[in-house]
């Protein structure tokens, strides 16, 4: 297994996060306990939840499976970096949600219950709250921290500006700030290329993608269908999206086939290739997926190929003038 550095912190992350939101509402317990069995067997140690996750079933459902699974020993937590989010709704009353003071309180508490820990690693804010002023924020996180229930912090779905008054903030009070970024970030959503990458490496933030394969769509959908094989790709949003990117995407299969390489594998290699990102979450359904995820790691991708996916997949860019973060200079 490769490892990195979050952000600019010490700390010690596979380039690989397994995302579990999968737990629960598609995958069986007995399966999700297999799969973080074998993410340990192979060295993955960052493992990603959120308190809301499970909400098809019950929310709060997904983090007991991983308390369950902490509680059978063996070293599980320790081997575990642990990271969970808070700030949707866990229940119908004012200050179940977003990051009052009040709130991450009691949603920090809450979730080292379900998750049967005593710490949480990198506690990090799903979205972004307008309503709620950051000298809050950072000093209710701050009596966490010295209270030995959460190490560090992390956001989720920022702008590239959320990002610096944070942390512009958070220097304010002498504090760290924000150590990750979780971004909705791949081939076909390359936004964060503007602002977020730029601000994210500027403070030293590692970016975590999430949806790393658009949905399925970047997962070989239309061999997929060739096959007979079903996929959530072809239903919903995810089939406009594909519609509208058909051409797109039966050329990026066609180079995946002519690499040799599953088109989910190149869509993880090529974030694994991009200068900032810690690694993408995978969130397998079964064992078997996340088996193949695992190539990723070994997979280098050449100039030629870079180029080839910038072509298929044009980075952003206002204007078409300069690549970030100068993009919107003249």
């Amino acid at each position: 297994m490769e490892y990195t550095h979050l952000g600019r912190t010490g700390l010690s992350v596979s380039r690989l996060v397994l995302g579990t939101m999968n737990f629960g509402p598609e995958t069986s317990e007995e399966d999700s306990h297999a799969i973080m069995d074998r993410a340990h067997e192979h060295g993955i140690n960052f493992f990603d939840t959120a308190n809301v996750y499970g909400r098809q079933v019950g929310k709060g459902v997904t983090e007991e499976i991983i308390g369950r699974w902490f509680a059978t020993g063996d070293g599980r937590r320790e081997r575990t970096v642990l990271a969970t989010k808070l700030y949707g709704p866990m229940g119908d009353w004012p200050n179940e949600n977003r990051l009052s003071a009040l709130n991450i309180r009691r949603a920090c508490d809450a979730s080292l219950r379900r998750l049967r820990t005593d710490y949480i690693d990198l506690y990090q804010m799903h979205h972004i709250d307008r309503s709620t002023p950051w000298e809050e924020i950072w000093e209710a996180m701050s009596v966490l921290r010295q209270q030995g229930k959460i190490l560090y912090v992390g956001s989720s779905n920022f702008a590239g500006w959320h990002l610096a008054a944070a942390q512009e903030a958070a220097r304010d009070r002498h504090m760290v700030g924000l150590v990750s970024e979780q971004s909705l970030y791949n081939l076909l959503y390359r936004w964060v290329e503007l602002e977020v990458l730029p601000a994210a490496r500027h403070y030293g933030i590692g970016v975590i993608p999430w949806s790393p394969l658009g949905g399925g769509v970047l997962g070989g959908v239309l061999r997929k269908q060739r096959e007979g094989a079903t996929s959530r790709s072809t239903a919903g949003w995810e089939a406009e999206r594909l519609a509208q990117h058909r051409d797109t995407i039966e050329a990026y299969e066609k180079l995946a086939a002519d690499l040799g390489e599953d088109p989910a594998v190149l869509a993880l290699a090529w974030l694994l290739h991009q200068d900032g990102v810690t690694g993408p979450i995978i969130g397998p359904r079964t064992p078997d997926q996340f088996d193949s995820a695992l190539r990723a790691l070994e997979v280098t991708l050449d100039e030629k190929t870079l180029t080839r996916l910038d072509e298929l997949f044009p980075p952003p860019a206002p204007n078409g003038a300069k690549p970030a973060p100068e993009a919107y200079a003249w």
